[in-house]
């Protein structure tokens, strides 16, 4: 394949994105940039910037040195003027300060650490995640809005963002898109409110693969079967645009072709297996094209 897309966040992008590189520039990520806890919250409330917690999460999956990944992600802890900030956060907020947007700090740092994967920015802008409760309460950033008891009635975007013109374009000559893993409200969905991803993914003759996360989530879409969250998505986008699901969950409710029996990781059982997950996609595309 020429050209694949995954949209995401958080370590379950990082984990498709790990288990693809073989693709190299062939594969891009588009990453959600609306987290405000964390380090990435820190840096957010002190400055006018994109979240960049999920990047460098994806960046330190990506490369091949150990050392560089425990660089990007180390914290700091006992300097008061740094506590609770993270190394990698910081490196690409500065890397943003003295380059011409967003996108050119993230590819800079990318040939730094000889990564070849593209990482995308679901938008330049900064921008806050917001859900519409059905009691009429408006919570506003991710940190509220994974602590919902309820799925939401709404969830929007705190102010309109564009999507990079190198998403959209990717998008529209790509040959195959996955959505997930992640966190269904605050990774998977902050990306597809972005103006003119979903319509890029509908003009694109690729098919969608939706990939579940290996243990249920702590948040409203957790205790909803796939069948349920997927249906949401549809009703919150006004269309259907999932062909494929790669689950290890029993829902007899769900009406998509899917595949099962992914590996989780020795070492992260919460995580897709890389081999098991390439393994699991291969098939998937078997099924896709022979169908």
């Amino acid at each position: 394949m020429k050209r694949v897309t995954a949209i995401g966040g958080g370590h379950g992008l990082g984990r498709v994105l790990a288990s693809l590189r073989f693709l190299e520039r062939r594969l891009v990520g588009i990453v959600a940039t609306t987290d405000n806890g964390g380090a990435s919250g820190l840096l957010r409330r002190s400055h006018q910037t994109i979240a960049w917690g999920d990047i460098r999460n994806c960046l330190s999956q990506l490369v091949d040195q150990p050392l560089a990944a425990d660089v990007l992600n180390y914290r700091f802890n006992d300097d008061p003027q740094l506590a609770g900030h993270n190394f990698g956060n910081l490196l690409l907020h500065t890397l943003n300060q003295v380059s011409a947007r967003p996108l050119d700090g993230i590819q800079l740092l990318s040939r730094l650490l000889n990564v070849n994967t593209r990482l995308l920015p679901m938008s330049e802008s900064p921008v806050d995640l917001v859900a519409d409760t059905h009691e009429g309460f408006e919570c506003f950033g991710e940190l509220l809005v994974d602590q919902l008891h309820h799925m939401p009635s709404d969830l929007r975007l705190s102010t309109a963002a564009t999507a990079t013109p190198e998403a959209i374009q990717h998008l529209r000559r790509s040959e195959l898109i996955i959505i997930g893993p992640g966190s269904f409200l605050t990774s998977i969905m902050p990306p597809l409110l972005v103006e003119g991803i979903v319509e890029a993914i509908e003009s694109s003759p690729a098919p969608v693969i939706f990939i579940d996360n290996l243990l249920p989530e702590h948040s409203p879409a957790g205790i909803l079967p796939l069948s349920e969250r997927l249906r949401w998505l549809e009703q919150r986008l006004e269309r259907q645009m999932i062909d494929f699901v790669i689950t290890n969950h029993a829902d007899t409710h769900l009406d998509l072709p899917h595949i099962n029996s992914v590996h989780a990781d020795s070492t992260a059982p919460q995580r897709h297996d890389q081999a098991s997950l390439r393994q699991a996609l291969n098939r998937a595309i078997t099924l896709l094209t022979t169908a």
